[in-house]
């Protein structure tokens, strides 16, 4: 079978699955800050969220191109990949820096569903993205860390039964390079909330299942680090381009189902005893937000294609993942405006996409921070921060 006939096939079957989840499915669980439990299982037993799992640990051995087509197809249905996308990106880091050990143990029950690597605990209140400077410290007694610090906009620790966890094994100060001295633990999360480990919601603009985690002498087992210590940042870096061109992905599913939406309506809409989508001032905005997110998707092919080729992707990670989510929340304000005052209602879903698909100019990473990075890695310009 063809990469073009895999696609095409990946598509049809995503969709199927996606259509017993319909919008009001998704506004019920919005409307409650519920988690889609129903929804990520079924995900999960058709083997989409081991897509990226070789098949030789129980997954679909597939490649980001495929894995980016199965969440494009979730938002692009009206759903929100948020719920589940992490597993994906995460598992890289177990996979390709966790002993053999580590990935026959815990990749086969990931790949079945019975165990959840949905939670990636890295951000922090005072150094957001500046992971380097982050706080949370784990400092080694015997055969086990003791983990002390705070995180903040850990989603789905709730709904997860395993956390990557990155903290600071060895005082910055000590260090030549402030990138190094963290590391990756993996944490039974089952274990260690109650038990050093404290979960607080955090009531947000969208549903995200996001939480605060506060960490008073966690005790995670040496035999849960990743890979070598004092190595974290180098295998946190691994995994950011397949998490880039996954996002992308997301938000090219998004733009087109804004785009859908807004020429459907446009053409039902009458006012002044003619279709809205025939005055150019509503025709022309969707026209171009549809040629914005049709580019964006471009780059994120592209991307797909260097990341699956073992190539340096870095730079068209970062720009699908920029042009995407630029291309997305364009989509959206179009929509909105050609909607109007019902935009605004609850029961059209374009006020909860809307709001879903604007954190992408903030998270998980801004589109600022993207552009520093091009400047200083792309074209050779000062580093600006």
């Amino acid at each position: 079978m063809s990469n073009s006939e895999l696609h095409t096939d990946l598509r049809t079957a995503v969709r199927e699955l996606c259509s017993r989840f319909p919008d009001a499915y998704w506004r019920k669980l919005d409307a409650q800050e519920a988690y889609p439990e129903e929804f990520v299982k079924a995900l999960t037993e058709a083997g989409y969220l081991a897509a990226l799992i070789p098949e030789e640990l129980g997954g679909s051995g597939l490649g980001i191109a495929e894995a980016s087509i199965i969440l494009e197809e979730v938002n692009r249905s009206g759903g929100n990949s948020a719920a589940c996308h992490a597993q994906m990106y995460i598992m890289g880091t177990l996979l390709r820096h966790g002993s053999e050990s580590q990935r026959q143990h815990y990749l086969p029950k990931i790949a079945n569903g019975e165990l959840r690597l949905q939670a990636f605990g890295v951000t922090e209140p005072t150094t957001g993205t500046d992971t380097t400077q982050m706080k949370t410290v784990a400092v080694r007694k015997g055969d086990r860390y003791l983990v002390n610090g705070q995180k903040v906009w850990i989603s789905r620790v709730e709904y997860s039964d395993l956390m990557l966890l990155v903290a600071r094994t060895t005082p910055l100060e000590e260090v030549k390079k402030k990138t190094d001295g963290l590391s990756v633990l993996l944490v039974d999360l089952k274990s260690a909330i109650g038990n050093g480990m404290t979960v607080v919601p955090i009531r947000a603009m969208i549903n995200h299942a996001t939480t605060e985690v506060f960490f008073d002498n966690l005790e995670v087992p040496v035999e849960n680090r990743i890979g070598e210590e004092g190595k974290g940042f180098r295998y946190l870096l691994d995994g950011l381009n397949a998490e880039r061109i996954l996002i992308a992905a997301e938000c090219v599913g998004d733009g087109r189902w804004f785009v859908d939406r807004a020429c459907k309506y446009a053409g039902d809409r009458v006012v002044f005893g003619r279709p809205i989508g025939q005055n150019q001032g509503i025709q022309f905005p969707i026209a171009r937000a549809h040629v914005n997110v049709e580019a964006a998707d471009l780059m994120r092919i592209r991307a797909a294609e260097l990341f699956d080729s073992d190539l340096p992707c870095g730079a068209e990670a970062n720009m699908a993942k920029l042009l995407a989510a630029d291309a997305s929340w364009e989509a959206a304000n179009v929509t909105m405006q050609t909607y109007g005052g019902f935009g605004f209602a609850e029961e059209y879903d374009i006020e909860r996409k809307f709001r879903e698909t604007r954190l992408y100019q903030t998270a998980p990473i801004s589109t600022n921070l993207i552009l520093s990075y091009i400047g200083q890695h792309v074209l050779g310009m000062p580093r600006s921060f």
